[in-house]
């Protein structure tokens, strides 16, 4: 059960990207990612950190211009899963909202400083809003689409 459930996850992360909206594949990869935490623990969670930028990357969702990104990314998706493991144990959403918060704060502070060395100014702005409160507001998102689908698995078994 556990590997179907793994290849589920590897399935909707790797495929997410094809989507073309930040807002859509954002939630379904943070969610995916907090399922992982629950499902797998954080080993498995975060070999699955590795797989999303990459995949944004080479299927346009993340432009060419922010590849050195790509390593912060895969930071920021580590964070995410790290911080929820350590405090969600006590509230589901004491693990979430720090851990989505660190995330954005992560790859916000890091992209602002990046861009001025990868971007030319007209790209950077563009740039800057895709690494800053959709970050946020998808890792929350995702943690309530993980949160109804995991609570609803549990009342199923």
């Amino acid at each position: 059960m556990k590997s179907s459930q793994f290849l589920l996850a590897l399935a909707l992360i790797l495929f997410a990207p094809l989507i073309g909206n930040q807002f859509i594949t954002g939630t379904i990869v943070n969610a995916s990612l907090l399922m992982s935490v629950m499902l797998f623990g954080l080993p498995g969670a975060a070999v699955l950190c590795f797989v999303p930028s990459i995949i944004s990357l080479f299927t346009g969702l993340l432009p060419w211009v922010m590849a050195p990104m790509v390593p912060f990314i895969i930071m920021g998706n580590i964070l995410l899963v790290l911080i929820f493991d350590l405090l969600r144990k006590k509230n589901f959403f004491l693990g979430l909202v720090p851990a989505a918060l660190l995330k954005f704060s992560f790859l916000f502070l890091i992209s602002n400083y990046l861009i001025h060395f990868f971007v030319k100014e007209a790209v950077a702005s563009n740039i800057a809003v895709m690494m800053s409160w959709p970050q946020l507001i998808t890792a929350l998102l995702g943690g309530v689409a993980a949160y109804s689908l995991y609570n609803s698995l549990r009342d199923n078994k």
